[in-house]
């Protein structure tokens, strides 16, 4: 049985607010965690790869009662595990579905997602982005 730890090195979630969350050296690994909109990210750990030109990013993401996610897309694909509560996850071209804890699901790239309804208590994800280096991590739709 995959552990949560384990998942997480594996796979992971994307959730950005419109709030001009970008892939900067202010959320370098280790950098402090960083609040917008009831939003809460802290990078575990960033290294380069798989692959030339892209970026692994592995990402702590706690999602405040009542906070709003904007619709957005990556330039890459996005894992998330949800390890507590429950979120509305409209992603486009699939019907929209709850994911609970325990849940995982995946974003593939540039597909906008994100815009449910708020989370009525807290939640927290983990989130894995293989992305293109160099490109902002969440760009607004």
């Amino acid at each position: 049985m995959l552990t949560r730890r384990g998942f997480a090195a594996l796979a992971g979630c994307a959730i950005c607010s419109v709030a001009g969350f970008g892939a900067t050296e202010a959320f370098a690994q280790g950098a402090a965690a960083t609040t917008a909109n009831g939003v809460t990210r802290k990078v575990l750990s960033r290294v380069d790869g798989p692959a030339a030109g892209y970026e692994t990013i592995v990402m702590d993401v706690t999602l405040d009662p009542g906070a709003v996610v904007g619709r957005h897309t990556h330039p890459g694909i996005e894992s998330t595990y949800v390890m507590e509560g429950e979120l509305e996850l409209p992603i486009e071209g699939r019907p929209t579905t709850i994911a609970k804890a325990g849940d995982a699901f995946q974003v593939p790239p540039n597909t906008p997602h994100a815009g449910g309804k708020p989370a009525t208590a807290k939640t927290r994800l983990m989130v894995n982005y293989i992305v293109e280096k160099g490109k902002p991590l969440a760009s607004p739709v």
